[in-house]
């Protein structure tokens, strides 16, 4: 029995001294390690054109967006750009601005608007390469509720703490001077009580880019409908776009012909303006030429439907473009004639 013991008491010590090494090489921090000249020459190589790019929840359209570019542009030792899950729009401004090691970020446009006033300069700290897509917002409602006065006071969820519908839809119903009681769970856990009629929740705010699968493929009984947004209804013009859900896009909740007018949030692709000629820059500006120049590549199949509808040269309000990728535009203007956003205007 004792030696039954010693020897579990001996597997214990050893599996905690092989996930645990306390010798002073293994504690030694791994930049700190020596290094052969081959390893070395390894680790520059791949670190030379490696690129951050800071996506959002796993839940969320950019965090899609950021594997497809990755995808797309990655070119061996030449240029890798690495996805990186974040906590959503507001941090992905924060990672671009103090993160080691982000370069882009995915995010709203609205997101700039609260960092206006505490990072005074964030205009030449941050600048953007490409308009991704619009986010339209969607607020899909019970039968009994007829227009956006009848949601005052009522339950409305805005999705988990970190998603476009979780930051953007509040400021939206600030700026629309509507006054909700905000909750903030999963989107399908909202909806099934919303079918079922349970939790008293009148309205779900779903800011993405359409169609949204949760409506394509969910069936609802007759009333429960998308609510107009008229953006004559608030001062929108410096924040968001025109936009509208149409039958095409939601058979089953549109009647054929029909629009449903509502409003969408510029998503970019933003990046650091580290200054010309340092090494940073040098991969931003490989970063757009592999971008740019292989865009048709994002039309195939398997690849997020909106990237149809991007145009290279379409213009994000109040926000410098990146130099080089300005530059490549100049270079190349048979870029100008794709098609818009549906909503969007070229500005």
């Amino acid at each position: 029995m004792n030696a039954l013991r010693a020897i579990r008491i001996g597997l214990v010590l050893l599996l905690a001294g092989a996930l645990h090494p306390l010798t002073p090489a293994a504690a030694q921090p791994r930049t700190d390690r020596p290094m052969s000249r081959n390893e070395a020459a390894a680790k520059q190589k791949l670190n030379a054109w490696t690129i951050g790019l800071a996506g959002g929840l796993l839940e969320g359209a950019p965090i899609r967006f950021a594997t497809e570019i990755a995808r797309v542009v990655d070119e061996s030792d030449a240029l890798h750009v690495l996805p990186v899950v974040t906590r959503g729009p507001t941090q992905n401004v924060e990672a671009l601005l103090y993160l080691r090691g982000i370069d882009a970020a995915i995010i709203n446009a609205d997101a700039l608007e609260q960092f206006r006033t505490l990072v005074p300069n964030i205009d030449q700290r941050i600048s953007y390469i490409l308009n991704l897509f619009p986010s339209e917002l969607h607020i899909f409602v019970r039968p009994d509720i007829k227009s956006l006065a009848d949601l005052s006071g009522k339950k409305v969820n805005f999705n988990t703490p970190g998603t476009s519908a979780a930051y953007s839809g509040p400021l939206i119903f600030d700026r629309l001077k509507l006054e909700v009681e905000k909750i903030f769970i999963p989107h399908p856990a909202a909806l099934e009580q919303m079918r079922r009629g349970e939790g008293d929740i009148s309205a779900v705010v779903f800011i993405t880019s359409k169609p949204v699968d949760a409506f394509l493929r969910g069936r609802w009984e007759p009333g429960f409908k998308f609510l107009p947004v008229d953006i004559g209804e608030a001062d929108f013009l410096n924040h968001y776009l025109p936009s509208t859900l149409t039958s095409k896009d939601y058979p089953q909740l549109i009647a054929e012909g029909q629009d449903v007018p509502t409003i969408s949030v510029p998503t970019i692709l933003a990046v650091y303006n580290w200054p010309p000629g340092s090494d940073r820059y040098a991969r931003l500006n490989r970063l757009v030429d592999h971008l740019f120049s292989r865009i048709d590549r994002f039309h195939a199949p398997g690849f997020h439907p909106a990237w149809r509808d991007v145009n290279l040269a379409a213009q994000v309000p109040g926000l410098r473009r990146f130099a080089p990728a300005q530059e490549w535009i100049d270079r190349n203007p048979a870029t100008r004639p794709q098609r818009m956003p549906a909503g969007a205007s070229q500005r």
